[in-house]
């Protein structure tokens, strides 16, 4: 009895290692480059274009915008709302108004 209880201790003990007692295969970190898309162009001239031209080409490509679907003026201006509230755009308050309108007159709901 004391033998079935020592050998199944010792098989138990086995399967309880601590992880850093546990050989493991080494592992190594390499460096990958990416490329991320870029883009020269800037919004078509246009009442607001300077505004918006100057504050969200900063963080994304106009194409970005472009591709948007077309919203209201209330949808532009919670969409602006996010960008300045929560990705933390640095868009100056009187800079607000002409991108929405920009916006608005670029990509009206239709």
């Amino acid at each position: 009895m004391y033998r079935a209880i020592l050998s199944a201790v010792a098989l138990l003990g086995l399967g309880f290692m601590p992880i850093s007692a546990q050989a493991k295969a080494p592992f190594a970190l390499k460096s990958v480059s990416v490329e991320l898309p870029s883009s020269d162009k800037s919004f078509p001239p246009g009442p607001g274009s300077e505004a918006i031209n100057n504050n969200c080409l900063a963080c994304h490509s106009a194409d970005m915008v472009f591709n948007q679907p077309p919203m209201s003026k209330a949808g532009w201006t919670a969409e602006v709302a996010k960008m300045i509230n929560v990705f933390k755009a640095p868009i100056a308050k009187q800079d607000v108004d002409p991108i929405v309108g920009y916006l608005v007159q670029l990509k009206p709901a239709k």
